[in-house]
């Protein structure tokens, strides 16, 4: 492996790292934060961020009606995601999420088979049905029958932030845009914050940002500055220079990443229920995702 390979590598599982990190992030900032308020400000953070990058590279920022029309749909889907997931966290854990949203994939699969009539082979659907399986597993923490998803509303949510991130990745694969991966990015947290905003503009939202702790404080430039900026902005160019397989296999890395990162800051408690059922969820995924 030459040195800029490597280089690579070590860039996308830092952004990995990233958004492992951002569910203990988002749970901290929920503490003194509503769900709507930390989506906004981490995508006006992410929005500033790109925006100077995108200058600082002299981008053009000409507009093409036709390709924000696409963008609008994606900010629609991908505003309705965060919102659900954000909300879900503060009735489940960061471990949990982590685990549950690894399964996007087995979605997008199932999406890919419903809307464009994409096959799915006997392996396909063993590796759905095993993840779905371990999934069951986490929310009934062992016993299936326990599974109760009115009770367990977080995790519902989460999953249907799983689902969402699916709908979102059908409509970009089928899209074409005239910007440059940077500039789609940076267009959509624009988006996407003009249309949330109208939800949480209010003297009690302004005084709890004005009023944030440190510790909050520093979740949300996380959020903002590292999750939904930097760790973006090296997908987008990961997946532009290399084969999205090769580039996606990184994601199997992520829910691990959330689980150790809360056990670390939030002092979540790490189950053999847990890692087996999350090892049986990333075995499902892995399957689906083999060519």
């Amino acid at each position: 492996m030459n040195s800029s390979k490597a280089f690579r590598y070590a860039q996308i599982f830092l952004a990995i790292v990233f958004w492992g990190v951002s569910f203990v992030a988002t749970k901290t900032a929920l503490l003194e934060l509503l769900p709507v308020t930390i989506i906004i400000l981490r995508l006006l953070l992410g929005s500033i961020l790109l925006t100077t990058i995108a200058v600082s590279m002299k981008k053009d920022f000409s507009i093409n009606l036709k390709s924000h029309g696409w963008i609008l749909i994606l900010a629609i889907v991908g505003t309705i995601h965060l919102w659900i997931q954000v909300t879900g966290l503060q009735y489940t854990t960061a471990s949990n999420t982590g685990w549950i949203i690894g399964t996007s994939p087995v979605f997008m699969a199932v999406l890919g088979l419903i809307i464009y009539k994409e096959k799915i082979t006997l392996i396909r659907l063993t590796g759905i049905l095993i993840s779905m399986f371990g999934l069951l597993m986490l929310i009934g923490k062992g016993d299936i029958t326990n599974v109760d998803l009115i009770k367990n509303k977080g995790d519902l949510l989460v999953l249907g932030s799983a689902f969402t991130w699916g709908v979102y990745s059908m409509v970009n694969k089928k899209i074409s845009l005239s910007y440059s991966p940077l500039m789609t990015i940076l267009y959509l947290f624009i988006m996407m914050a003009i249309i949330i905003i109208p939800f949480n503009l209010d003297l009690q939202t302004i005084n709890s940002v004005i009023n944030l702790s440190t510790t909050g404080w520093t979740s949300i430039l996380f959020l903002g500055l590292f999750c939904s900026g930097i760790a973006y902005v090296i997908w987008a160019q990961a997946l532009r220079e290399m084969e999205s397989a090769k580039v996606g296999v990184f994601l199997y890395f992520e829910p691990l990443v959330t689980v150790v990162a809360a056990w670390i800051f939030l002092r979540e408690e790490i189950t053999v229920i847990m890692i087996l059922s999350g090892v049986i969820i990333t075995a499902g995924i892995f399957i689906v995702n083999k060519n």
